[in-house]
């Protein structure tokens, strides 16, 4: 079975596909925090803004496959150009060939949101990774590298070589996000292979 956190219907607020009507699956869990205030300081990304743990948010619980595509595809509606982004946590901790599959099944195109620390093994069709400091990344090609920007010890020009077909810079929210943000755009004006990112829909109150 798999365990998510919340599923739901939204419009995505970052990153290449800014604007796209989603519907997005949290996995709960993640290999890099355990969610739990009390480990965040020790945590490999100490940064993090969303709640993975448990199952308990809006059409959370744990499902077989066909009851979360059925879920996925009641949420959806009847509308066409359908898109999953599956998201955590870190999804590839559940995530497998045969739950893409049958989303494909009832049409959907695929999309992942990684830390890129586990292997992808199985076709998806967009890849977002955004790699944090201190962890091995593995998945080291995709669609868009969203580096969330700055992180301590962290050399951004280490990711330009690798074969994404677009590089962003995120800036890190919290109580310096006004500082960060100046920051990401001094850094994509002097080195324009890299694009902002923005999380337009925290802007505008989306979910």
């Amino acid at each position: 079975m798999y365990s998510v956190k919340e599923i739901y219907k939204t419009i995505q607020g970052e990153g290449a596909q800014a604007g796209r009507t989603a519907v997005f699956v949290r996995f709960s869990g993640c290999n890099l925090w355990t969610g739990k205030e009390q480990h965040r300081e020790s945590a490999v990304c100490n940064f993090c803004d969303t709640d993975f743990l448990g199952v308990d948010g809006l059409n959370g619980g744990k499902y077989l496959k066909e009851e979360l595509v059925n879920k996925i595809n009641d949420l959806w509606g009847s509308s066409d150009n359908k898109l999953i982004v599956f998201t955590g946590g870190e999804p590839m901790l559940q995530l497998d060939a045969a739950l893409v599959d049958e989303c494909k099944r009832f049409k959907f195109e695929t999309a992942i949101e990684t830390n890129g620390t586990i292997n992808i093994d199985f076709h998806i069709d967009w890849i977002c990774v955004s790699p944090k400091h201190g962890s091995e990344l593995v998945v080291t090609e995709g669609n868009e590298l969203k580096v969330v920007f700055p992180q301590d010890g962290q050399e951004i020009e280490n990711f330009s070589d690798l074969s994404f077909d677009y590089l962003f810079l995120q800036p890190m929210d919290g109580d310096n996000i006004q500082e960060n943000t100046q920051k990401t755009i001094q850094y994509c004006l002097k080195n324009p292979k890299w694009r902002l990112s923005i999380q337009k829909h925290k802007l505008i109150g989306m979910p």
